[in-house]
């Protein structure tokens, strides 16, 4: 039997990004990634309410060589010894590469869907980004975005929630998923 999830972005949504005139970036390395607060509290909720966890997350810094692989993966292992996280789904490639796996497309959220028996109509995506919602969206989960008010282009598709904090889009998971559909 197939089993609902929250998918969440990584940058801005489990971790604080850095934010320049704006615009979110990743940490740079280890020294600049830091847990948002609550986010270990939100996720155990999460967790209890009988959900499977999983990050999707593009890291094209790795391949414009701004960021070593090993420390994105070092910040995966990080996450994954902090939060009672299942699994981790990253795409390192650029948007020139034009591959599945690169948020807008769905690709990372289906992969994980069928490597971790998931049912996407029960299942949400937590995003900071257009590139999240409309990733959510195009994999037929409900989204939420924690809009943080960034200087770049709104989703193409309308965010279920419109959120301030992971801690708020834990509470309206969870009371959403107990509505009758």
């Amino acid at each position: 039997m197939s089993r609902p999830a929250v998918f969440f972005d990584r940058d801005g949504v489990l971790n604080e990004a850095i934010v320049v005139e704006g615009v979110p970036h990743s940490p740079g390395g280890l020294a600049e990634f830091r847990l948002v607060p609550g986010a270990a509290r939100a996720l155990a909720r999460l967790k209890a309410a009988g959900f499977v966890l999983v990050v999707a997350t593009n890291q094209p810094e790795v391949r414009r060589k701004r960021i070593s692989r090993a420390t994105v993966e070092a910040m995966h292992a990080r996450l994954l010894a902090e939060l009672p996280l299942d699994a981790v789904y990253v795409c390192y490639h650029d948007a020139s590469d034009a591959c599945e796996c690169r948020k807008p497309k769905p690709g990372l959220l289906l992969a994980a869907a069928a490597e971790l028996n998931l049912d996407l109509a029960s299942s949400y995506f937590v995003g900071d980004r257009w590139r999240d919602v409309d990733a959510g969206a195009a994999a037929g989960v409900r989204t939420v975005l924690i809009d943080y008010g960034y200087r770049e282009r709104p989703p193409a598709s309308k965010p279920d929630a419109r959120v301030a904090s992971l801690e708020e889009a834990a509470d309206w998971i969870i009371a959403d998923h107990r509505r009758p559909r």
